[in-house]
């Protein structure tokens, strides 16, 4: 039987066959290197060549001076990341199932969803010029209606975290919002009936009817992301930060770049690397036997 579907279905599985070559390519290939952290990797030696060290990268990646703030720092821009990012699409998605003007609400659709496309090396070179503390529009806008003094919010550190939050809030809230519609258009009909029946107004049947209706959906998402926890944005934070901003901004994945590749430490980022996958891997299984264990959710 399987062997006659796969024969029936064979071009679905040749357009897969493209995907699955550079899933093959990119993603599992390059775990090859990870024996690096293991060596005291030499680029003329190659990993053949090099000598074998064992656990010494991941004993020094313990004492360097550095590690513990980069990792704080991770921790806490993906914690907000993952808060900020689940409120706010959750919020959004029940405002927009209000709106009863068709074109109106496909409208703002269409203009959430359209930063979720633009990578980060095009909106960071918009967010420079904006933030700039020199003529930047926002900068402007505050000396001009508040009088307040130009900030630099790329070059602060006490202004970055807040910058990154927001700027990745903004660029994927519509594309997350997704699925919370998708929630809401489930919710059958008869409920509101039933509420309006007992007197409930919009605001109480909003309250009562759908947020919790919603609320598997969310305990799935919300769970789910708990895998994300070590992720802070190496593509935004790596087209946005300086070494102003060392001190609040700079993450795992911006060290293990200017630890390996410009520093020429290869085992030693490696190490790093191999640690952060390691303890997402941990994050992730845990977040799925939460979502199945409070919302009933599995991927098989």
């Amino acid at each position: 039987m399987q062997g006659w579907n796969l024969k029936r279905n064979w071009p679905l599985h040749f357009m897969l066959a493209p995907s699955l070559v550079i899933l093959l390519i990119y993603q599992y290939g390059p775990m090859a290197g990870l024996v690096m952290a293991f060596q005291d990797y030499k680029p003329w030696l190659g990993i053949r060549g090099s000598v074998w060290v064992g656990l010494d990268h991941f004993r020094m990646f313990f004492d360097y001076p550095e590690i513990m703030r980069v990792f704080w720092n991770t921790l806490i821009i993906a914690s907000l990341k993952i808060a900020v990012n689940f409120i706010t699409p959750f919020v959004f998605a029940i405002l927009l199932n209000e709106v009863r003007h068709t074109f109106f609400k496909r409208s703002v659709q269409t203009l959430v969803y359209l930063p979720h496309f633009l990578s980060w090396v095009i909106l960071g070179g918009i967010m420079v010029d904006m933030l700039s503390p020199e003529g930047g529009l926002l900068n402007q806008v505050l000396e001009s209606t508040f009088g307040i003094r130009p900030i630099f919010f790329l070059g602060d550190p006490d202004w970055f975290r807040f910058v990154v939050v927001i700027s990745d809030t903004w660029k994927d809230f519509g594309f997350a919002a997704i699925i919370f519609l998708a929630a809401l258009a489930g919710i059958d009909p008869g409920l509101y009936e039933a509420s309006v029946m007992d007197g409930a107004n919009r605001w109480k049947q909003t309250l009562y009817v759908t947020v919790p209706s919603m609320l598997p959906i969310a305990v799935v998402v919300l769970t789910l992301s708990l895998g994300q926890v070590l992720d802070a944005g190496f593509d935004q934070i790596f087209n946005l930060y300086n070494p102003l901003v060392y001190e609040t901004g700079d993450i795992i994945d911006t060290f293990v770049y200017r630890t390996g590749l410009l520093s020429g430490q290869f085992s030693f980022a490696t190490a790093v690397g191999l640690f952060k996958s390691a303890v997402s891997f941990i994050m992730v299984v845990i977040s799925y036997l939460l979502a199945y264990k409070l919302a009933n959710y599995r991927i098989f």
